[in-house]
């Protein structure tokens, strides 16, 4: 879909949460993650910072240390980058395109990104935030704080967001490419599927987020190419308030019971490598599956794989068409 006459002041800004890059990073990364009230509310507004900063203190050894299992820090910064550069040459042969990043919670931020981008005359941007399933703890807050960042500008940007892609064929596509290499890992055998996503406040579901839905459309779509059905629990719940479930320890208990013998993990609502792929679920729930006399194994990350940029590239240009930029 090549755009002809596409203006040099367009950037495409990859929205993603960030993540701590060295041990001494967990704290204060932590602490922009509680600080945002848009996830989570701690007490009256004046009092979240503080609030933030005990619990971030409090929360910081035990996840330094999951951390550290993984290498000292989150590769998610390192990847999201290596997306970027991906898309961007992917990008080239339909215009000028400039495709930066901006993290909610790490570096870089969204008003480091903007101010790099208003040094080169960019006055539009296409938000895509690498989150297919929209909720607001994600799409919702990156969004909200890459405008909020914006008002500081003069002339001001024009920004168009995304939203959710939840069945973008290219995106279908890469999950289902990813779950039947991971189904040849058993060759002959049984294999059930367990599709794990970031779990959330039942409270956000019950207010309007759609994120639940957007994940049982990727999973039809995905089982509509897989003919493998597959069983849904919810990963990286914390706090007392009442979380999305099953758990993937629960899930893994259950399947014990009904006598499954191997199962083949996939991060529905992760495009990326990160602390819960690495660490949650090639260590913790793996460990946990063998001791059920369970194989587990883990689909592939998108991270860069092609297909996954290929859609990347997709969304940015459909969105380019419909705003006839």
């Amino acid at each position: 879909m090549p755009i002809t006459n596409s203006p040099k002041n367009i950037a495409v800004v990859l929205l993603n949460l960030g993540g701590p890059e060295r041990l001494e990073d967990v704290e204060p990364f932590l602490f922009n993650l509680f600080s945002d009230r848009m996830i989570i509310r701690l007490g009256p507004a004046f009092m979240q910072k503080t609030i933030a900063r005990f619990i971030a203190r409090r929360r910081a050894p035990k996840s330094s240390r999951a951390y550290a299992r993984i290498g000292g820090g989150s590769p998610l910064g390192k990847i999201t980058a290596d997306q970027a550069k991906a898309l961007e040459k992917e990008l080239a042969a339909s215009g000028p395109f400039k495709v930066a990043v901006a993290m909610r919670y790490w570096q870089p931020g969204a008003k480091e990104t903007l101010a790099k981008l208003h040094n080169e005359s960019i006055q539009r941007i296409i938000a895509l935030p690498l989150y297919p399933h929209y909720s607001i703890a994600t799409t919702g807050s990156s969004v909200a704080d890459l405008v909020e960042a914006s008002q500081s500008f003069s002339p001001p940007f024009e920004i168009a967001d995304i939203g959710a892609w939840p069945v973008q064929p290219e995106y279908i596509n890469a999950l289902a490419t990813t779950i039947k290499r991971g189904a040849e890992l058993f060759e002959e055998e049984k294999v059930q599927v367990v599709y794990s996503a970031h779990s959330l406040p039942v409270k956000f579901i019950q207010e309007g987020d759609p994120y639940v839905e957007h994940l049982k459309l990727t999973i039809q779509a995905v089982e509509s190419r897989t003919a493998r059905p597959g069983k849904l629990c919810f990963q990286s719940r914390s706090g007392p308030v009442e979380w999305l479930s099953p758990s993937p320890p629960d899930m893994l208990e259950q399947l014990a019971k009904e006598g499954c013998k191997n199962v083949l993990m996939v991060p529905i609502s992760f495009v990326s490598d990160h602390v819960e792929t690495l660490y949650e679920i090639d260590m913790l729930y793996h460990d946990m599956a063998q001791g059920l006399g369970i194989r587990m194994e883990r689909t592939a990350s998108l991270n860069c794989m092609p297909e996954f940029i290929d859609a990347l590239k997709e969304l940015v240009l459909k969105k380019i068409s419909e705003l006839q930029w």
